[in-house]
């Protein structure tokens, strides 16, 4: 039980980086790296493959850390499930958006969220200047990194 009770809370961290080359960068060194990896199994044995394969691997990992380099990262912890209920019930949905199915308020929950479940102490009024202050699509990637990761199971429910 004291096992259980240790259990770490899964965690999912958002990369910000406002460089599209090394984006770009990135993901054509992975798509090579994968393409030659898949070669040199296909062809086991084949030293070529094999040297392509490593030197796909070092280009890969060398674009990742000059991404890495220019990213900031924002870390979400998902909450215990009481302080996620309490939060949610601190933001009832108005009347239309219950009738439309919601169980919070849009409007007012998602930066309660984005702040009380950042690891990296982002506060109430910091997390609302991203969500209002970000492209929709910014601010919608922000929003899923904290509301997704309070729907991460990690548990099986096994058969027989």
């Amino acid at each position: 039980m004291d096992r259980l009770r240790r259990r770490a809370r899964p965690q999912n961290r958002l990369r910000v980086c406002d460089d599209d080359e090394l984006r770009q960068r990135y993901e054509e060194a992975e798509q090579a790296a994968r393409r030659a990896r898949f070669v040199a199994e296909a062809n086991h044995g084949d030293e070529f493959a094999e040297q392509k394969a490593a030197d796909a691997d070092s280009a890969r990992d060398q674009a990742l850390q000059a991404l890495d380099a220019a990213s900031e990262f924002l870390t979400f912890r998902a909450l215990p499930r009481p302080v996620l209920e309490e939060l949610i019930s601190e933001h009832p949905p108005t009347e239309q958006q219950a009738e439309e199915g919601a169980i919070f308020n849009a409007d007012t929950f998602p930066a309660d969220l984005v702040s009380v479940a950042s690891v990296d102490g982002m506060s109430r009024v910091e997390a609302e200047e991203l969500l209002n202050g970000w492209s929709a699509p910014d601010a919608n990637a922000l929003w899923d990194a904290a509301w997704q990761i309070q729907q991460e199971s990690r548990v099986e429910l096994g058969k027989g």
